[in-house]
């Protein structure tokens, strides 16, 4: 008996996703709960728990591949596998990867269609043709002629350049085919007296899905039916700066991270208790603007996979240690891929810093649904009159970008002379209500 296991919605409303990395191969025992696969969804990496136990008799979608919710990509029998398994062609062409020496957590699987997945640090199953002395090349026509080892990065520059890979002579440790072989098989553009030109590599590339996918497509519809206007101010942040410096040495804060995007998410707060107005939502079936009575704060978090969004729910209700702990908790969790889909949902209100690129201020687009987005640019010292002398103070550009069906222009700016008034002055945190 075998169960087949389909790809589940993972989040709300997912309708595919893409195979990134599988956990198993062809032959593995199984229980309840071990991680089967890991995939990449419009928002998140998940990791995908085995609802059965026994053993994996066939992976049915390779690691690159976009596959449609529902569709089965796993079968797991209830027994050991039957005599031969192992050898059986969904085995082999798991192993059609080259293993990666030294490696057991190398994260593989993006634009590799035409790979099968590979298993991380596993052996090559006992029906493998019998090894040769490294010195003679007997395995490599074996290898074309079906097996075809490569690592993930060298199967992407075939495709991309439309190489066959079982056309190439490898020279790679084992028979792998490596980089410079595929490259054999392109013809060599022309080269200019006194210069090399590599035309394969003026270009590159990227496959438009995922995060990228997503934010792309969110992005324009934001753009396209939310009427922005963006305000900006410049704030002289000196205070906010001592005030990161002493709570960077307050036994309170011993262990956790401050920065001054901690104090600007804090008075994005206080500007919303004073304009309540900034955290609302269209709705366009109801005809009504839906005003929030809670903060979900959005950090929006430049991650590998591209621009996410993960948002600190109740953020208003924290205090500032507890909002220090969760943003960066969020970040972390981001950056590192893991982000899950409930983190990155139902936020009201966002904050980007464009600062930490050296970036002076932007235009940020809003985050669909919301109605407004703050952007806060570098910090850093410049002259500027203070008490009527010219003195070195630590300014910075804020920008306000909101949705003018919601907001005017009166309600915008008011909301961002808050946000600059407490962080000249963030005592007006404690004082304003």
């Amino acid at each position: 008996m075998h169960q087949r296991f389909a790809l589940p919605d993972v989040g709300e409303g997912l309708t595919e996703a893409e195979i990134v990395s599988w956990k198993v191969r062809a032959g593995d025992s199984v229980a309840v709960n071990d991680v089967l696969v890991e995939i990449e969804t419009a928002k998140s990496l998940v990791e995908l728990p085995s609802p059965y136990a026994g053993t994996v008799l066939e992976l049915l979608a390779e690691e690159g591949s976009t596959v449609e919710v529902g569709t089965d990509i796993v079968v797991v029998g209830d027994g050991a596998p039957a005599a031969g398994t192992a050898a059986a062609p969904p085995a082999a062409a798991v192993e059609r990867e080259a293993p990666e020496e030294g490696s057991g957590a190398t994260l593989v699987g993006y634009g590799t269609r035409e790979a099968a997945p590979r298993r991380r640090g596993a052996a090559r199953p006992a029906a493998q043709p019998t090894a040769q002395p490294a010195a003679e090349p007997a395995p490599q026509p074996a290898a074309r002629a079906g097996h075809v080892l490569a690592k993930p990065p060298v199967r992407k520059l075939a495709r991309d350049l439309g190489v066959d890979l079982a056309a190439a002579v490898p020279t790679g440790p084992g028979g792998t085919v490596t980089r410079a072989d595929v490259l054999a098989l392109v013809p060599s553009a022309p080269e200019e007296p006194g210069r090399r030109v590599d035309r394969r590599e003026r270009e590159r590339h990227v496959p438009i899905r995922g995060v990228r996918k997503a934010t792309a497509a969110a992005m324009v519809e934001s753009a396209f039916s939310a009427p922005h206007v963006t305000v900006f101010t410049t704030v002289d942040a000196t205070r906010t700066m001592k005030l990161v410096q002493r709570l960077k040495t307050d036994p309170e804060f011993a262990d956790v991270r401050v920065s001054p995007l901690l104090l600007v998410a804090k008075a994005l707060l206080v500007a919303v208790r004073r304009n309540p107005d900034i955290n609302a939502t269209w709705d366009e079936e109801n005809q009504v603007i839906v005003v929030k009575n809670y903060v979900n704060l959005g950090i929006a978090v430049a991650t590998p996979r591209g621009l996410l969004v993960p948002n600190v729910k109740d953020a208003d209700e924290m205090t500032l240690k507890e909002l220090a702990v969760a943003l960066n908790g969020l970040a972390a969790t981001a950056r590192a891929g893991r982000a899950q889909p409930r983190d990155l949902a139902e936020g009201t209100i966002t904050v980007t810093n464009v600062g930490t690129f050296g970036i002076e201020a932007g235009t940020p687009i809003l985050n669909p649904g919301e109605a407004a987005i703050l952007a806060v640019g570098r910090i850093a010292q410049k002259p500027w009159v203070h008490k009527g002398k010219v003195k070195p103070r630590y300014l910075a550009t804020l920008s306000l970008s909101f949705d003018h069906r919601m907001l005017d222009g009166e309600s915008g700016s008011r909301a961002l002379a808050d946000v600059a008034a407490v962080l000249e002055d963030p005592a007006r945190a404690l004082t304003w209500s």
